[in-house]
């Protein structure tokens, strides 16, 4: 079996090696400069290291404007430029012209065609059933695509049993904003628990959005914890990927490399692929469009 991990982070861009704007600059990540040795920045975007790789992926698409969640994670997604097919960026949420697209051309839908193994990894709290389940349709496109596909969503069960990951990824928001009773994880269990999700289905997805909430300037007071998570979370899948695994952590635009503005900016997006076929999805990868065909072909 063949298994594609995907981590997608929101809003995490190539920015300026600035530390007064550029967090990733304000300390050493060990996810960058561990593994890489050093980390990417507008004048140094394509690092190689290990048959480990980073490069910049253009979110903007031949678009004018500020790149927006909802087009680029449809462009991710379905492989299409969802911003020239309605003629602007749009978000955060999915267009209303896009969802058809989105039902018929996500990339659960067309490992289901296939018959593999999915899993999309998140864990999602009761508030969010309840949101779904009043009948609002404002909600991301990975919400939309998984519903199209008929997909279950994980819950607190789910979690108990160490078959999913919070979007927080060590269950701290759970417990401390939610007032779950479940045991707080340190990120590297985390990893550790989405690397055993993965090697047991074809295709497995994690979304990361509080790096999107961070770089608009929310969540200040939990900034550093969020973001020394993260990189804990990240360092440990890039040092222990299975050979056979193909990592690819990708984004929609760019938003958290730039603090010095509170929204998105025209920056690449940010690129990592690790493991099996690292180098493929590196040199097949140039538009956020190009990453569900890169994935797919690995199937052929």
């Amino acid at each position: 079996m063949h298994s594609t991990l995907m981590i997608f982070l929101d809003g995490v861009g190539i920015g300026e090696k600035d530390p007064t704007k550029n967090p990733f600059f304000q300390r050493s990540f060990k996810f960058f400069n561990q593994v890489f040795s050093e980390t990417p920045h507008l004048e140094n975007q394509n690092i190689s290291r290990n048959n480990k790789y980073i490069f910049p992926v253009d979110a903007c698409m031949n678009i004018e404007g500020l790149p927006q969640s909802g087009t680029g994670q449809t462009s991710i997604y379905c492989g299409i430029n969802a911003s020239a097919e309605i003629g602007q960026h749009f978000g955060p949420y999915a267009h209303s012209r896009l969802k058809p697209l989105i039902k018929e051309k996500n990339i659960f839908q067309s490992f289901k065609d296939m018959e593999l193994k999915i899993s999309f990894a998140n864990a999602f709290p009761q508030v969010f059933f309840d949101y779904i389940n009043s009948g609002k349709t404002r909600i991301n496109v990975t919400s939309v695509m998984s519903m199209d596909s008929k997909m279950r969503f994980n819950d607190i069960n789910d979690l108990k049993k160490e078959n999913a990951i919070s979007a927080e990824i060590t269950n701290r928001r759970w417990v401390e904003k939610l007032n779950y009773d479940i045991t707080i994880i340190k990120p590297e269990k985390a990893a550790q628990r989405l690397l055993n999700i993965a090697s047991k289905n074809d295709f497995t997805l994690f979304e990361y959005f509080h790096s999107d909430h961070v770089g608009h300037g929310r969540l200040a007071s939990e900034k550093e914890q969020l973001l020394s998570d993260l990189d804990q979370y990240l360092y440990y899948i890039l040092t222990n990927i299975d050979k056979k695994i193909t990592l690819l952590i990708c984004s929609d635009h760019g938003n958290l490399e730039d603090m010095s503005v509170k929204g998105h900016t025209l920056n690449p997006a940010l690129g990592i692929s690790a493991g099996n076929n690292a180098e493929y999805l590196m040199r097949n990868i140039t538009h956020l469009y190009d990453i569900k065909p890169a994935i797919m072909e690995l199937y052929k």
